[in-house]
């Protein structure tokens, strides 16, 4: 590729980089909040890269033109370099869809991690939980102290592939879109909303194992089904929202 194409291709990424992660909510798509930063310093080097090899080429042509054109490069660019401009072109024009249900519809279900002591649950009722937290609870605290609590779920809804009931669904960054993991809760006793509909469920414990281990199914007998706005940052396991 011809140096004013590189340049070219350095500053246009570069500046939609920045426009992603100053302007835009659309990085939190690619990765976790913590990381805007890193994407704001590596928009502004490309940037800064693309210009200095603006400057420099310039510099360069007019110094080959006092040499009576020596140096100059006639070759032709490739024209499957210029595939190259697509990503920095779809991240300034058109934003990626999130990840929903079609991609929780074919990823594993996360394993959360081993909590060896739970506090007392609060008196609150509904009891706000997140997913990981109604999991550990139902599978983890031999205390059962989960059992005929009402509690309310957010996250979106992923149709089950096969029996009854469908799922309360969040994906959750690690890192990046890459590496990111699913976790889900089975919702029995109503009809599933449509998929990627963002909703808050309210209701108990679905009894089926032995609540406290592992046998017991992460699973909820719907009381109340409620639409939510999607969060800003859909990729985390917060707290659920207050439904509109």
């Amino acid at each position: 590729m011809k140096r004013p194409l590189q340049a070219l291709l350095l500053a246009l990424t570069g500046i939609a980089l920045l426009h992603t992660a100053l302007l835009t909510d659309t990085y939190l798509r690619y990765v976790k909040a913590g990381l805007r930063p890193a994407l704001i310093v590596s928009g502004a080097v490309l940037l800064l890269l693309g210009l200095a090899g603006a400057v420099t080429r310039d510099r360069r042509h007019t110094a080959g033109d006092s040499g009576h054109g020596h140096g100059h490069d006639h070759t032709a660019t490739p024209r499957v370099a210029w595939l190259l401009f697509l990503p920095a072109l779809s991240l300034l024009l058109h934003a990626p869809p999130a990840l929903g249900a079609y991609t929780a519809a074919r990823a594993d279900t996360r394993p959360v991690a081993v909590q060896k002591g739970f506090p007392p649950l609060p008196a609150t009722s509904p009891l706000p939980l997140t997913l990981t937290d109604f999991t550990k609870r139902v599978q983890q605290d031999r205390g059962r102290a989960i059992e005929h609590r009402t509690v309310r779920l957010t996250g979106f809804v992923t149709p089950a592939g096969a029996g009854d009931g469908w799922y309360l669904t969040r994906i959750v960054f690690s890192c990046c879109a890459a590496d990111s993991q699913t976790l889900k809760v089975r919702v029995y006793g109503s009809g599933a909303p449509p998929a990627d509909t963002w909703v808050a469920v309210t209701g108990t414990w679905h009894p089926r194992g032995t609540l406290g281990t592992g046998t017991a199914e992460a699973a909820l007998d719907v009381r109340d089904v409620r639409p939510v706005a999607q969060p800003v940052n859909a990729y985390t396991d917060d707290l659920p929202l207050t439904p509109s």
